[in-house]
C-alpha cells in the first residue's frame, strides 16, 4: 500500500495538541483514500517527521499543510527529510484549484444568509511575516483570483504578523461580512489572535473554518494523493 505524510508546522510552545489535531485531520483525508496510508508529522514535534518516515517504506509522499512555500517547506523541510527517498507534493496555499475550491464554500455560505456577494466585506486573515514578503504575497494572489468567482461588496487581507493587521482589515464591516481565516490548520493564531483582532474591529459577521478544514479542500487533498499514487 502506497504511503503518504501529512506535515504541519505544528506548536513549538506546546506540540502535543496539533500532533494531536493534525493525526484527526490525516485521518478524515485517510478515509477519503482507502488505498493510501496517511500519517502526519509537525515539524515542532522533535523528531516526529523523521521517525515517521523511519517506519515507512521508500517513495512516501509528502504533503506540505502550508499556506506558502517559504522557509518551513524549502529548507525547514529538506532538512529534515534529509536523503530519505521520499516526493515532497506543492503545499496547499500555492494549490492553483485553492480559489475554486474556497469559493464553493463561500457561496454555501451566502445562500445560506441569501447574501449577495456585492453587498458582502470579505475579510481574509492572514498569518504574513516580519521577515518575508512571500506569505503575504500568496494570500494578495489568492485574494486577486477569488475576485474572478464573485463580485464582493470588499476583499480585505489582514495578517498577524505584518501590517495592515487583521482588525485594521476588517473595520468598518456590517454584519454582512465573512472572515476566511487562510491557514492551513486552527492552532494558536486562529483560536486567539484572529479572534482578538475581529473583536478589536467590531467584527460581527461570519467566521469561516480555515483553509484547510474546508471538505471541498480535504477531498482535493485526498484526489491529489490518489493522483499521484496513480502516476
Amino acid at each position: 500500500m502506497p504511503h503518504a505524510v501529512i506535515v504541519a508546522h505544528g506548536q513549538p510552545s506546546d506540540p502535543t495538541p496539533a500532533e494531536v489535531s493534525l493525526a484527526a485531520f490525516a485521518r478524515s483525508v485517510g478515509a477519503l483514500t482507502p488505498d493510501i496510508s496517511v500519517h502526519s508529522a509537525t515539524l515542532a514535534a522533535p523528531n516526529a517527521l523523521e521517525n515517521c518516515l523511519d517506519e515507512l517504506p521508500d517513495g512516501a509522499t509528502i504533503y506540505p499543510l502550508f499556506m506558502a512555500k517559504g522557509w518551513f517547506v524549502n529548507n525547514a523541510l529538506p532538512k529534515r527529510i534529509g536523503s530519505r527517498n521520499v516526493s515532497v507534493l506543492d503545499p496547499l496555499g500555492v494549490d492553483p484549484e485553492l480559489p475554486a475550491l474556497v469559493w464553493d464554500a463561500l457561496h454555501k455560505i451566502l445562500e445560506l444568509n441569501k447574501w449577495s456577494a456585492i453587498e458582502v466585506d470579505l475579510v481574509i486573515a492572514a498569518h504574513g511575516s516580519g521577515r518575508s514578503q512571500n506569505p503575504a504575497k500568496v494570500a494578495q494572489e489568492f485574494a486577486s483570483r477569488l475576485k474572478s468567482f464573485g463580485s464582493f461588496k470588499s476583499i480585505r487581507t489582514g495578517f498577524v504578523e505584518q501590517p495592515p493587521s487583521i482588525a485594521e482589515a476588517a473595520a468598518g464591516t456590517e454584519s454582512k461580512s465573512i472572515c476566511l481565516p487562510f491557514f492551513a490548520c486552527t492552532g494558536g493564531h486562529v483560536l486567539e489572535d484572529v479572534p482578538q483582532e475581529l473583536a478589536r474591529a467590531g467584527f460581527n459577521g461570519h467566521v469561516m473554518p480555515v483553509v484547510g478544514e474546508l471538505p471541498r479542500v480535504q477531498q482535493h487533498i485526498a484526489d491529489r494523493l490518489n493522483q499521484v499514487s496513480a502516476e
